[in-house]
């Protein structure tokens, strides 16, 4: 396992502190504030750990970023057991620093059963092979970046992305509001459903509500842009592995008052749903 996984998979296990009280390192992407889905996969981790392990596994998630995170702090996480039934459990989890709440999570659990099956196909894209990296590229426009987050972004990464038909954010113009990732963990992962559940919630926050500026010509690496998630959902559908590939198909099919809806289907190589997921977002230009 890579030094950069494995630091990864630390972070999003948490410190028990107390009964259902857990507490979260922070890690610095160089993103103005603290990454919300690294608050997602810790607030999945610690209801997780209120759970049977092996017996449980999330279906759904439903949660709200209420204040910008920093990352010069700690996250304390209180986990509520709201109820726990026979087939499903529900957990609340507030995620906070200093004190001050900055997300809450409701998240609901069920026993693996079989029952009715139907999906949506796979799109027709082309798959990763030959595709370079989203950190192949931060590495080629290195000079492009400001300095003091220029080793951040060109750093070695945990999850390996690959966008395909990417916007150079440093020149953006008018796109479909839609985009296909390939996304991998850079190394094997233990047979644990848990952490690989955790690792998506975390990842399922990359490249989403950035899809929601394609038609009007703006990117994230624009100073007057101010661009913060709001709320994110998941549903998890079937079992899969973050240590093989799996292709995010991102599209955005609204944006009015200063919000950009996003909605993502999760395939994996064998082309069945493994998640779906939406969020809105703040897209706003800074006056």
């Amino acid at each position: 396992m890579s030094d950069v996984l494995e630091e990864l998979l630390d972070l999003l296990a948490l410190e028990p502190i107390g009964v259902n009280r857990f507490r979260g390192q922070s890690q610095d992407l160089g993103f103005r504030n603290l990454f919300g889905g690294q608050v997602l996969g810790q607030s999945l981790s610690a209801a997780l750990q209120t759970l049977t392990s092996g017996e449980w596994a999330p279906h759904s998630l439903h949660a709200y970023f209420l204040r910008p995170g920093t990352v010069q702090d700690s996250v304390e996480f209180e986990v509520d057991i709201v109820r726990d039934g026979r087939s499903f459990c529900t957990r609340r989890v507030t995620a906070s620093q200093k004190g001050k709440a900055i997300l809450m999570m409701m998240c609901s659990f069920q026993h693996p059963e079989d029952g009715f099956e139907h999906m949506d196909p796979m799109p027709d894209v082309k798959g990763p092979e030959g595709i370079p990296s989203q950190l192949a590229l931060a590495r080629k426009f290195r000079d492009y970046f400001p300095e003091r987050v220029r080793d951040i972004y060109t750093a070695d990464k945990p999850i390996e992305m690959r966008v395909l038909d990417p916007v150079n954010i440093f020149a953006p113009q008018k796109a479909e509001p839609v985009k296909y990732a390939w996304m991998k963990a850079d190394a094997a992962m233990p047979d644990n459903p848990e952490q690989h559940a955790t690792m998506l919630a975390y990842a399922t926050d990359f490249n989403l509500i950035t899809t929601a500026l394609h038609p009007h010509a703006v990117s994230v690496g624009q100073k007057d842009m101010q661009v913060a998630s709001l709320d994110h959902a998941i549903w998890f559908h079937r079992p899969f592995r973050m240590d093989e590939w799996l292709l995010y198909a991102i599209d955005s099919p609204n944006a009015s008052g200063g919000r950009g809806l996003c909605r993502g289907k999760i395939y994996n190589g064998q082309g069945e749903l493994v998640a779906s997921v939406a969020q809105e977002g703040l897209i706003r230009k800074k006056s």
